[in-house]
Parts: structure tokens; C-alpha cells; sequence
């Protein structure tokens, strides 16, 4: 038996899971270069064509099932595979060349695909280099059926795994959904990475920026993922199996507990009511969002609609995906954020520049300024999805008072045409804004005079003002939720939030986090936004403690000066208040 070891990375969604390693992109051929009789090349023509054929069929069955179980828009990310079985110039040159030089037709794709992903790596418009990945997946389901490998792909495997990835595509992702794998591993990525926000959509343990990963773990290896703790045993002993099954029985035991106060109001032991919502990327993901007792959507991400597709989402997509999501959970709102794109998430179809520091550059409401052709087509299916249920609109990445008028300033524009076409319409429809940026949290009493809410996006304001990469794991230990620059900002923006009336909520991944609860809830924060399995761990931390308490622990907080003082604060009074 192997010997055990472990791998630290960071912790990116919590509980245990055990179960065989299941490596994602490390599947290798052994090609041989043999030459073959002129009268074998028809034979080995359609031995190509075959494997063509039946890697279509193999990518629209999966197509097939993500959009049965996840909704047609997560679907459209497999579009671009399925082109590539129809570039006419990759299948001309293999055909041509087959003949030419006479060699098998294995060989002779393996070389013309690695051709095309060298000229793909090469190219430094970002959509065109997306392709590449296109290719290199598609162009190895190929060679799979043309070698006559039998492939047991995830989204067929019948056993419980574990995801060892050197990193999560959208389409790797949308395989998971609903699938047998219990936890996930990458060797790159940090805390509030677009792949660890998916990890706490699919429920399920994750450990990103593990390093080396793929490389120190084997297909088959017994995997231990301590999702609270960032580590990674890889072929426990006896004895350290034992104690992790026990405590992922105790961590399961806690959860069935907490489901009991999931359809329970979020209420303190003085009666201060709180709202506490899910975060949401799609529409699939409502009946998780019920089931865990949330109160409503306190942000639906809509950049999906955007990614890995040739062409650009209709009106009519986005204002099918909003109507739904509005009818499902009214009468609870439900905020939709307009286009993030950019950061740490995935490039879409849309053609941007490439970026030295693409945190900082032309994204979310900036380039939704840029263009306001793209962005007037979301704005008018939200507004239209509106006489549906409760929606509001939240603008992403606002910096100051003059990017908020001229997004209104759009609003109103699309408000106008509306009318003018008798297409009904929330006219009274809340608009509010995302207060990421630091010059945002400090000129938020501006700001509260022209918007109806705020929500504190935690993952970009804490990356922004402690200048760290949020993706970047080399830097990940600066990346200071607690820090006192931090809780200042946040205490700044709630009270120049509550001094114009308005309410104040958070969608960052801080409002997950229990000890933080304690923390927020005495800052006077009015609404909790999170991943739908964190919702029932939330209620139960409001409902066990006093807001008068929870000031107190706040107050005492903002009196310490290191974010590791704060954390570690805050743990031990969580610790006595639910005992």
C-alpha cells in the first residue's frame, strides 16, 4: 500500500469527503508512427470519419443531459466543441495528409491537432486562444475513439470520486453538477476564485491552489478533502481514516441539526429580524436554494449567459432565465447584478483587450458603459421579467457618484423605450449598488443619496484594498477578511447606508462565514447573501445571540489591530454563544 502524505492548500469550501482520486487532464496516449499500404487508406478514412461521428454523439448526449439538468444556457458551453467536428479545414488536412504520406491515421491527427494548438497558443486575441482548449478536448475524445480507448467520463462514472484538476473549466464544472463527485482538488486558484465560489454552489468540499496536485496524486489514490482545513491526505492509514470518517459523521449529524431552523425567520433573541439569501449563478440552482431556507436571491450572477459561446446571448434568453427565477421565488426578490465579466472569471465571446492587471481593467460596469448596446439588452429583459416576482437590479464594480448616473441615466433610456412600446415593467423596480471598490466605501455617503441599497462585495473590496490577488494562492495568506482597514470600510459603508435610510447587505463570500456572522450582524448589517448550504449554519448563529451581544463583540473587534486578533476573537465567541 502506498505511503500516506498530505498536500496543504486553501480552504475553499468546507466539510470532509473521502473517496478515489479522479484526475482530470492527465489522460495519455501512446501513438506509434506506422506506414500503411495504399489500399488501407480508405479503410483508415473511415476509421476518422467514424471516430468524427461518434464523438458527436458522445458530446450531444452530454449536451443533452447538462441541459435537462441545468438548463439549456449551461448547455451552449459544449457549442464550441461541436464546431470544431465541423472545421472543414482541420478534416481536409487530415484526410489530405493520410494520403500523402501514407501513415496511420492516429498519427497523422495527433500531429495536425498539436498543430493547431500551437498556433491557437501562439495567438494573442484571448476568444481565439479559448479555442484552444476547444480543441485539445475535443481533438482527445477523437483520438480516444479512433485508438478504441474506452473513456469512463465523469459524467458517467458510477462510483463517488474526487476531482484532481490542475484548474475548472465552465464545461468541468457544469459536468459535476449532480454528478457522483463528492469533492475537488486544483493546483491553482485562491479562496474567492470563481472555481471556489462553484464548489460551494455544487455543495461539496474543495481544496484549490494545492500546487502540485496532478502531479503527486495517481488516478485511484484514496483521497481524505478537508474542506474547512485546506489539506489533502492521499492514501490514509488506518488509523488517520478512522478518525476522518467520524468526523465527517459528526459534520453530518450538525447539518441534519441545522436544517431544522432552515424555514425558521432569521431572528436575534431581542427580535431584530435579518434577511438572509443565496447567491446564485443559475437558474437550476432555485430548488437548492428553497430547500436550504433562503429568503430570496441576493445576487444572481448573469455572466454565464456570456461565456464560451460565438455569438451573444439574445434579450430573449436573459428575459426567459429572469422571468423563472422571478416566478420561482416569489414572493421573495430577488437582485440581479448586470454583467461581471472580467477579474478571475472566464473570458467570453465578447472580443476585450488582453490586460496586464485584468482586476483592474475594462470590466463589469465599465465595460457595460463602453456598451451600452450589450448592456441595454439585459437591462430591458430584467425590466421586462419585473411584473413576474420582485426584482431589483445591482450594478457591479461602481466607483464613484459619476459611473452611478450614468448607468441610471441608461436605465432611464430603457424605462422610456419601454413605455413608448406598452411593454409593461416595474417602474418602481430597486436599483441599487455593489460596493467593491475602496473609493466606493469611502464616498459611500454620496452614493446612498442615489441609489435604494447597497451590497458589500467583500471578495473585490478586501482584494482592492489589501492590494492581493484573490486567485493568486502564492499571496493568499494576505488576503485579510478581518483585517482592520477592512472592517472599517465595511462599518463606514453600513452606517452611511442606514444615515439615508437605505438597507445594507453583503454578497461576498464573508457573509458565509460563521465566526464572521457574529461580526456583521453587530456592525448592523441588514442582509446576509450566500452560497444556499451556508444559509441554515447562518439562521442558527442569528438566532442564538442578542443584537445588543453582537454590538458588543463588534465593538471590541474594531478595537484590535491585526486581522489574525479579529479572527481568532471572534472564533472564541462563537465558540461560547453556541456552547
Amino acid at each position: 500500500m502506498s505511503k500516506q502524505f498530505q498536500l496543504k492548500g486553501i480552504a475553499a469550501a468546507g466539510g470532509i469527503a473521502i473517496g478515489p482520486a479522479y484526475i482530470i487532464g492527465k489522460e495519455e496516449f501512446v501513438i506509434t508512427k506506422e506506414p500503411i499500404a495504399e489500399k488501407q487508406i480508405p479503410f483508415q478514412i473511415q476509421v476518422f470519419e467514424e471516430a468524427l461521428i461518434s464523438t458527436r454523439k458522445e458530446i450531444k448526449d452530454l449536451q443533452a443531459r447538462i441541459s435537462s439538468e441545468m438548463g439549456h444556457d449551461a448547455a451552449e458551453i459544449f457549442e464550441a466543441h461541436l464546431l470544431v467536428l465541423e472545421d472543414r479545414l482541420l478534416i481536409e488536412e487530415v484526410i489530405s495528409r493520410l494520403k500523402k504520406e501514407r501513415l496511420n491515421v492516429a498519427y497523422v491527427f495527433s500531429e495536425v491537432l498539436k498543430k493547431y494548438i500551437s498556433v491557437f497558443s501562439k495567438i494573442e486575441d484571448e476568444y481565439l486562444k479559448e479555442r484552444m482548449a476547444d480543441i485539445n478536448d475535443v481533438g482527445r475524445r477523437i483520438l480516444r475513439h479512433i485508438l478504441g480507448k474506452e473513456h469512463k467520463g465523469l459524467e458517467e462514472t458510477k462510483e463517488k470520486v474526487i476531482i484532481v484538476a490542475h484548474d475548472l473549466s465552465p464545461s468541468d464544472t457544469a459536468a459535476m453538477y449532480k454528478k457522483n463527485v463528492v469533492a475537488f482538488i486544483t493546483d491553482v486558484g485562491g479562496k474567492t476564485s470563481h472555481t471556489a465560489i462553484m464548489a460551494k454552489s455544487l455543495e461539496i468540499p474543495a481544496v484549490v491552489g494545492c500546487g502540485e496536485a496532478t502531479v503527486k496524486i495517481k488516478s485511484g489514490d484514496m483521497l481524505v478533502v478537508d474542506g474547512g482545513m485546506g489539506m489533502v491526505i492521499v492514501n490514509p492509514d488506518k488509523r488517520t481514516l478512522a478518525s476522518y470518517l467520524k468526523e465527517e459523521t459528526k459534520i453530518k449529524v450538525i447539518a441534519k441539526k441545522l436544517m431544522a431552523v432552515k424555514d425558521l425567520p432569521a431572528v436575534t433573541l431581542d427580535a431584530r429580524k435579518i434577511e438572509v439569501s443565496a447567491n446564485i449563478e443559475l437558474p437550476a440552482e432555485i430548488d437548492s436554494v428553497r430547500q436550504h431556507g433562503a429568503e430570496g436571491i441576493g445576487l444572481y450572477r448573469t455572466e454565464y449567459f456570456y461565456m464560451n459561446r460565438k455569438d451573444l446571448p439574445s434579450e430573449e434568453e436573459h428575459f426567459k432565465a429572469y422571468k423563472y427565477v422571478a416566478e420561482a421565488m416569489k414572493p421573495y426578490p430577488v437582485i440581479i447584478r448586470t454583467l461581471d465579466l472580467g477579474g478571475d472569471k472566464f473570458i467570453s465571446q465578447i472580443q476585450t483587450p488582453k490586460e496586464m492587471a485584468p482586476f483592474l481593467g475594462w470590466r463589469a460596469i465599465r465595460f457595460c458603459l463602453a456598451r451600452p448596446d450589450i448592456f441595454k439588452v439585459q437591462l430591458r429583459a430584467i425590466l421586462r421579467a419585473s411584473v413576474y416576482g420582485k426584482l431589483k437590479i445591482m450594478y457591479p464594480m461602481i466607483s464613484g457618484i459619476e459611473e452611478l448616473r450614468q448607468a441610471n441615466k441608461i436605465i432611464s433610456d430603457v424605462k422610456a423605450e419601454l413605455k413608448q412600446k406598452n411593454i409593461p415593467f416595474d417602474d418602481d423596480i430597486e436599483i441599487g449598488t455593489m460596493i467593491e471598490v475602496p473609493s466606493a466605501a469611502m464616498t459611500a455617503d454620496l452614493l446612498a443619496k442615489e441609489t435604494d441599497f447597497f451590497s458589500i462585495g467583500t471578495n473585490d473590496l478586501i482584494q482592492y484594498s489589501l492590494a492581493v490577488d484573490r486567485s493568486n494562492e502564492k499571496v493568499a495568506y494576505l488576503y485579510e477578511p478581518t483585517h482592520p482597514a477592512v472592517l472599517r470600510m465595511i462599518k463606514n459603508i453600513i452606517d452611511s447606508g442606514h444615515a439615508r435610510g437605505i438597507w445594507v447587505g453583503m454578497c461576498g463570500e464573508m457573509a458565509s462565514e460563521p465566526a464572521f456572522a457574529l461580526l456583521l450582524l453587530g456592525l448592523n448589517l441588514d442582509e446576509f447573501s450566500m452560497p444556499s448550504f451556508s444559509i441554515p449554519t447562518i439562521k442558527h448563529i442569528i438566532r442564538s445571540v442578542s443584537s445588543k451581544e453582537a454590538h458588543q463583540i463588534a465593538q471590541e473587534a474594531l478595537t484590535l489591530t491585526m486581522g489574525r486578533e479579529v479572527e481568532q476573537f471572534t472564533q472564541r465567541k462563537l465558540r461560547e454563544i453556541l456552547k
